[in-house]
């Protein structure tokens, strides 16, 4: 007769992003913090605050494009670098970061060349489900700014970061393009995604009563 193994539960997985005592200063005036979260596979939070208190800048400093002034970025339990930025979080900012003289195609193309490609998406597939079918090759500066904005949308669908940083993505779309942000943030947080995202729109995401995180001055 065999004996009985005792049960071990498996290890919990670490958080997907979480921050330590996060802290910005700019000339030694705080911005935000010291700040302490945590974010896991699915989950979609916002951030509030008024303007000046530090939306922005939390996001910058999430993407790596400025340095903490004090605490620490984990992502999936080990500290955020440099080298997992590119592959591991999606930065969609106020500055679409798209080249105006390239196609929709090309642009998406680049992007795909510096973060990767999420398994079975294509560039042409990803155009077509943010509603940009028939534009693949119209040089983006000849775009609105919605469709733009769909471009760059476009993008998050396509590289295969787990966490999206979101400023103002309603901006410049009209509601069905509202609808549509709302369907990919769905779709994300399905696919074991996580999103932080900031709006000043009463249409900011609300499936599912999302956490909010709120800056103060």
């Amino acid at each position: 007769m065999s004996a009985l193994m005792p049960h071990i539960d498996p290890p919990l997985s670490p958080p997907l992003l979480e921050a330590r005592a996060l802290r910005f200063l700019r000339n030694d005036e705080p911005i935000f913090g010291p700040l302490d979260f945590v974010m896991h596979a699915g989950e979609i939070v916002l951030i509030e605050g008024d303007n000046g208190a530090g939306k922005t800048t939390l996001l910058k400093v999430l993407s790596g494009l400025l340095p903490p002034s004090d605490g620490e970025i984990r992502l999936h339990g080990d500290p955020l670098t440099l080298a997992k930025l590119s592959h591991q979080v999606a930065l969609l900012g106020h500055l679409l970061g798209l080249k105006l003289e390239l196609s929709a195609l090309e642009n998406l193309a680049f992007a795909i060349g510096l973060g990767g490609l999420r398994p079975r998406l294509s560039p042409t597939t990803a155009l077509a489900g943010v509603g940009l079918q028939g534009f693949e090759e119209v040089p983006v500066r000849l775009l609105s700014a919605g469709q733009r904005k769909r471009v760059a949308l476009a993008r998050l669908l396509l590289v295969p970061a787990s966490l999206w940083l979101l400023d103002e993505p309603y901006a410049n779309l009209d509601r069905d393009g509202i609808e549509l942000v709302n369907r990919l943030l769905d779709r994300h947080a399905r696919e074991g995604g996580a999103a932080l995202l900031t709006s000043h729109g009463a249409y900011a995401y609300t499936s599912g009563t999302p956490r909010r995180i709120k800056l103060r001055h």
